[in-house]
């Protein structure tokens, strides 16, 4: 938030279909759970966003991907092996690599979930909480997973301009975060003002459209170096 500087980017799913346009992941998935294809697109992107990240030019080197997994992924008793086959075949490092899961994804089993995002941190990569603010957001619930990263919901990101009560929410979160050793990521961030607001606050890190909307590689590198 201070620099400016551009330090990673998530993958986002999407199909230019050739009849419907541009899907986003939200009808992905919604399609492939309504087919029981939820794990096998999930790992699809997975392993496409691996792939490509490997394959970027030099000037994104430093940058970090993050990556998406679902309920369902967690779900596997093998999830852990085949996530890392899926990186360490890419030819990525696992040091630059974020696993993003939301609140719903590990609220169903807490202490299973612990011990996967420790499997996860202990096999060399990272790990988000994210979405966080729109489930089952508690203090206790924090301090019993191992995390790197609490990613602020865009609604919350939101309300930083709204009343002191709004705003007041939004610095606890952040707050309790910090207390908690994790480094909190602004979703959502589309104003100046919130921007100003959020840092002020203490987030360290924002994604949005007042960085950029969704882009492909070769404009990835163009927002990079300038």
């Amino acid at each position: 938030m201070t620099s400016g500087a551009v330090i990673g980017a998530e993958a986002l799913a999407r199909w230019r279909h050739p009849a419907y346009g541009e899907l986003g992941a939200a009808t992905l998935f919604a399609a492939a759970d309504r087919s029981d294809h939820l794990v096998e697109l999930s790992e699809h992107i997975q392993r496409k966003a691996a792939a490509e990240a490997a394959r970027w030019p030099a000037a994104l080197d430093a940058l970090r991907l993050a990556i998406n997994v679902t309920a369902a992924d967690i779900a596997r008793p093998d999830f852990v092996a085949r996530f890392a086959a899926i990186v360490d075949d890419s030819g990525l490092a696992r040091g630059r690599v974020t696993v993003e899961v939301t609140e719903s994804g590990l609220i169903a089993d807490l202490g299973g979930a612990a011990d996967i995002l420790a499997e996860l941190r202990a096999g060399g990569f990272r790990v988000a909480i994210d979405d966080f603010g729109t489930g089952y957001s508690s203090l206790a619930y924090l301090k019993s997973l191992p995390l790197d990263y609490l990613k602020i919901d865009k609604r919350l990101s939101g309300d930083i301009e709204g009343s002191p009560r709004d705003r007041i929410v939004v610095r606890g979160v952040i707050e309790m975060a910090r207390s908690l050793g994790l480094t909190v990521i602004a979703e959502g961030v589309e104003s100046e003002a919130q921007l100003a607001l959020l840092a002020e606050e203490g987030c360290a890190i924002y994604q949005g459209y007042l960085c950029s909307p969704p882009v492909g590689a070769e404009e990835l590198t163009g927002l990079v170096e300038r």
